[in-house]
């Protein structure tokens, strides 16, 4: 059985978050390309992004396409964890040290790699270097792994739409960047489509260079309950862990939560919570970062942007909770407003 190899980061002052790296992998070389090899490598590595792996979103998301490689392809698999407020030097490090050890592919879990993948994709051009979420660094041994998110949100807006029995519905983003406010975009769309007199209220956690709001859990349910408040009956967050407090206030109120990246109805962490998780608007990280260390197993390195959209299955809404089958009215809205995104007919908006 092969085995996750855990890499620590080198940022001593930083404090590690919850799940903090506990092994150190790989072989390093003064030569930066003599240990690369193309094609026919066993091993593949992934940086997480905020919140590192145990998010029960984004980054878990990314864990579980890394899972697949190891049973289906027999791969080994490094990780490496964030470190809280590292720099992009800290980045450019953890990627260095993963090439170096004989990682290929190499993928940085979120935008905030972009500066990093920029800086060392070049000085390994035998090696794939994989970004998800981002689209500004480019390269010929760069794949850029994007989705639309504002497809899967409008559904969920939709579904909030119907679900709510107050007219008041909340979006929580974890940190106001354009990448969340795809998020928000599709999902007041989502909302406002299907009940014109709905209101939404919207809120983030924090503002950037500050990221917290994709880390900190007592954001996302102190901002939940804010909203719950006001009268809002169902709360999406698109907050990575952030989002998990947000889940916890929506289900202790009795309200209806909706999940993101991954489907939280079935995440084992937030297990507790799971009956008021209504659905989840995921996007399919896990099979984009299986697909890319796949293709570089096979020697076809994929490269350029690769983009996940809902006709393509990459973003879609979940029907794994039983109470949500149960609603039918719920189910053909969403059901249509899927075939009419697919078919052009609804035009969602990346920006609110």
């Amino acid at each position: 059985m092969r085995r996750i190899t855990r890499i620590a980061t080198v940022s001593v002052a930083s404090a590690a978050l919850a799940l903090t790296a506990t092994a150190c992998g790989g072989k390093k070389s003064t030569d930066a390309g003599s240990s690369e090899s193309s094609t026919g490598s066993s091993t593949a590595a992934i940086a997480y992004d905020i919140g590192g792996r145990g998010d029960q979103s984004f980054n878990d998301a990314a864990y579980a396409g890394a899972e697949k490689a190891k049973s289906d392809l027999g791969m080994n698999v490094k990780e490496a964890e964030p470190t809280e407020g590292e720099s992009d030097a800290d980045k450019v490090q953890r990627l260095t040290e993963l090439a170096r050890s004989g990682a290929n592919p190499v993928i940085g879990v979120g935008f905030s790699y972009a500066p990093a993948i920029k800086k060392v994709a070049p000085k390994f051009p035998k090696t794939t270097f994989g970004i998800v979420d981002d689209t500004s660094v480019t390269g010929k041994n760069v794949a850029n792994l994007v989705f639309n998110e504002e497809q899967g949100s409008y559904l969920a807006g939709v579904a909030a739409a119907k679900a709510s029995k107050t007219g008041k519905v909340g979006f929580i983003g974890g940190v106001e960047v354009p990448l969340i406010k795809k998020f928000e975009a599709g999902y007041i769309q989502g909302v406002k489509d299907t009940n014109p007199k709905a209101e939404v209220l919207t809120q983030y956690l924090s503002q950037p260079p500050n990221f917290e709001g994709f880390s900190k859990p007592d954001l996302g349910k102190a901002a939940a309950q804010g909203q719950l408040s006001k009268g809002a009956d169902v709360i999406y967050a698109a907050a990575g862990l952030a989002g998990s407090g947000a889940i916890e206030a929506a289900s202790t109120a009795g309200k209806w939560a909706i999940g993101v990246d991954s489907d939280q109805y079935n995440q084992a962490g937030l297990a507790k919570f799971k009956g008021q998780i209504l659905t989840s608007a995921t996007k399919n990280v896990t099979g984009a970062v299986y697909d890319l260390i796949k293709s570089v197993k096979d020697g076809k390195p994929e490269s350029g942007e690769i983009r996940y959209n809902l006709a393509k299955g990459g973003v879609g809404l979940t029907d794994s909770n039983p109470e949500y089958k149960k609603m039918a009215d719920l189910m053909a809205a969403v059901e249509k407003a899927k075939a009419d995104i697919i078919a052009g007919k609804i035009q969602v908006k990346t920006a609110p």
